[in-house]
């Protein structure tokens, strides 16, 4: 005999919105912990409803839908069902971009989630239904670009802060497509979109900090591109790597000016990054930099290593110092018999940045 419960579930397939709505009210505090496996019965009929209450009018409804599905998709066949549904994504992308759309945040959360399935790459040939002067692009992935950088602490929005769009970019900077995007200058605008993020390398939120420094890392296993990201009339990323990094050491003077011109003048009490994963996650950065003979050679001449010796100086974290050494044998250990690009890129295969599923926390 079914539970009171699963009878509920049941309900929202009924073809009456009225009860469909009252059942998912009563349902949405069952979607984290266990016993949200509710929600897989009936082979995920009860995800394939949400889906289309989702795509409701009604925000109270929607909210209460796209809950659910958020924290269902720590599931990684209800990602996938998410993810290979192209419509519903569009729909999630589109809805994201509306200037008044209420819960556009919680459909950033459930994008980041979705992101996590290889299928997700058909993001990047879903097109916007409408341009403004803020979001000038007509394909969606540019706009969630520009949502995201205009749109910090509700400027285009002012129910949404768009940050954890910063997840959903260094889930899809894993593929090949996305990496290739972050590192292309867009034609809308003749802009490489990961120098549109850098300056959140050291913005006064976690999760913003956390998602781009995952996405600078990824882009980075691009090899071809760093020759780009390093140039300082383009992307200029190192000094976005190193400014979290740094902390208020003086250094002598000599070492000082070799810095690039952003890390020589920092105030007395400047602070690193607090976050001990964060900082791995540049100082891996750094390590991919390292993979090409163009950038050891560039890291060098710019004064890279006295600001990574201070961070391991000045941090106790196991990992922290574990990295930092990694990288000091990288970028001071002599060129002859050194493994080729390819064979030394062979050896962070597999260590993309990927984020752990989102929750919604009711």
């Amino acid at each position: 005999m079914p539970t009171e419960i699963e009878e509920l579930v049941e309900f929202l397939h009924s073809p009456q919105p009225m009860i469909r709505n009252i059942a998912l009210q009563n349902l949405v505090g069952f979607s984290s912990g266990p016993q949200n496996t509710i929600f897989l019965q009936d082979n995920l009929r009860p995800i394939k409803d949400l889906q289309i209450i989702a795509m409701s009018k009604d925000p109270s409804i929607v909210k209460d839908a796209l809950t659910i599905l958020a924290n269902m998709s720590e599931y990684i066949k209800i990602r996938k069902m998410l993810a290979e549904n192209e419509m519903f994504v569009t729909y999630v992308v589109q809805s994201i971009v509306k200037p008044d759309e209420p819960n556009a945040d919680l459909f950033c959360v459930l994008l980041a989630n979705i992101a996590k399935d290889d299928a997700i790459a058909g993001i990047f040939k879903i097109k916007a239904t409408q341009t403004s002067a803020d979001l000038k692009s007509h394909m969606a992935i540019d706009q969630l670009v520009d949502c995201f950088v205009k749109g910090a602490e509700k400027k285009l929005n002012k129910k949404a802060t768009f940050d954890y769009l910063a997840f959903v970019f260094a889930d899809i900077s894993r593929l090949n497509e996305g990496r290739k995007y972050f590192s292309t200058a867009q034609s809308y605008d003749d802009v490489v979109p990961l120098s549109k993020l850098l300056v959140f390398t050291e913005y006064d939120n976690d999760v913003r900090r956390a998602g781009v420094a995952s996405t600078i890392k990824n882009t980075l296993f691009e090899l071809s591109e760093h020759i780009n990201l390093l140039d300082q009339e383009s992307v200029n990323i190192l000094p976005y790597l190193l400014l979290p990094l740094a902390g208020p050491e003086d250094l002598p003077e000599d070492e000082l000016d070799e810095l690039p011109e952003e890390l020589q003048l920092l105030p007395p009490d400047k602070t690193r990054e607090k976050d001990h994963e964060i900082i791995c996650v540049h100082v891996e950065s750094l390590v991919l930099l390292g993979a090409t003979q163009y950038g050891r050679d560039f890291m060098r001449s710019t004064g890279v290593y006295p600001i990574v010796r201070e961070l391991h100086l000045a941090v106790e974290d196991e990992n922290v110092r574990e990295i930092c050494e990694r990288f000091v044998q990288l970028i001071m250990a002599d060129e002859p018999n050194r493994k080729s690009d390819e064979q030394r890129l062979q050896i962070t295969e597999g260590e993309e940045e990927e984020s752990a599923p989102l929750e919604v926390i009711l």
